[in-house]
């Protein structure tokens, strides 16, 4: 896909880490990017400073995304490209001593539900419903009207223990990878998902430095944690490189995550 002044994009999660880098450089690059975020100073701020649009998006809500389309659409036009970082989830083990009860307490259905609703679910509905607007772009001369990227990562295949939500839940936003691609192949909308490895994001930068060497230390090669502009590049690649279509690929240095 060529990409230009006339390229519409959608990027959820851009108010910051690997969300924003994929705005960054789908700006640099040339098109008009719509963020969606629920940090509406943040999210201001990043649109601001790359010549887009912000959009106050709840990506588990089916109305807030609904309107953020509506909104971004009507500012920019149609999107050709989205790329889906947001996320919510939470975190526990399956089973786990409670210190106050003195037993085994399981994790609840309830906080499972939350992870897969804001993992799994989100994404269906962020890239069902771009989709469903690019099918009205008018094709290039490949046939394609859209690219959709999806984040995914490398605890799909990887999981740690206390990442039976998280694990389970990328590992479920691959497995929407190919079908999806395939059910769109007809109208020319390719679906593919990134595996980020550790990333230097700032979540993962307020950790203590003695983590991060440690972290850091663990990646094979190069033995550094991912810089945010690597993921984005990534981005980049995948909407201009029309043959890229239905791929789950990890982005990591080589790492393959022990159990804990």
């Amino acid at each position: 896909m060529k990409i230009d002044s006339t390229t519409a994009a959608v990027v959820t999660g851009g108010a910051s880490g690997l969300g924003r880098a994929s705005a960054e450089a789908l700006a640099a690059a040339g098109a008009k990017v719509a963020i969606f975020d629920v940090n509406e100073a943040a999210g201001q701020e990043v649109a601001d400073a790359i010549g887009g649009i912000f959009c106050k998006v709840d990506i588990t809500s089916e109305e807030s995304v609904v309107a953020g389309f509506t909104q971004a659409r009507a500012a920019h036009g149609q999107e050709r490209i989205t790329v889906h970082c947001a996320m919510t989830s939470r975190r526990g083990k399956t089973l786990a001593f409670d210190k106050e009860a003195g037993k085994l307490k399981r994790l609840s259905t309830e906080d499972y539900i939350y992870g897969v609703q804001g993992i799994l679910v989100a994404s269906y509905r962020i890239a069902s419903l771009s989709a469903e607007g690019m099918a009205g772009n008018e094709p290039n001369e490949d046939g394609e009207r859209g690219c959709i990227t999806l984040t995914a990562s490398v605890a799909a295949q990887d999981g740690q223990i206390g990442q039976i939500i998280y694990g389970s839940a990328k590992a479920g936003v691959n497995g929407l990878v190919l079908p999806m691609a395939r059910d769109l192949s007809d109208i020319g909308i390719r679906v593919n998902s990134i595996m980020p490895g550790i990333f230097a994001t700032p979540l993962m930068l307020g950790a203590k430095q003695n983590v991060l060497d440690s972290l850091a230390a663990s990646v094979p090669f190069p033995k550094r944690l991912g810089k945010p502009e690597e993921f984005g590049s990534l981005v980049l690649e995948l909407a201009r490189n029309g043959y890229f279509n239905a791929q789950c690929i990890r982005l990591d240095g080589a790492i393959r995550m022990a159990p804990r």
